[in-house]
């Protein structure tokens, strides 16, 4: 066999290219994470408070826990 036939090895520069490579590949796996996480549960997450305390009373809350005898600084009428 000839040595012309074979190409030379690729002897430098070798984890300066895998790096590049792992380096683009980490950022788009952690944006993609990053906006999985908002859109399926901080965004949902956020609704689910605003509903829960469009229709909340905190004094009916407190009135029922008072009623219940939860609330020690606060006794049952």
């Amino acid at each position: 066999m000839s040595s012309a036939l074979l190409p030379k090895p690729q002897m430098r520069r070798l984890l300066a290219r895998r790096m590049k490579l792992h380096l683009f590949g980490a950022f788009f796996v952690s944006v993609g994470c990053a906006a999985l996480y908002k859109f399926g549960v901080a965004d949902p997450r956020k609704r689910a408070y605003a509903e829960f305390y469009k229709n909340y009373d905190a004094m009916k809350d407190f009135e029922a826990m008072r009623a219940a005898g939860v609330l020690e600084s606060a006794p049952p009428k």
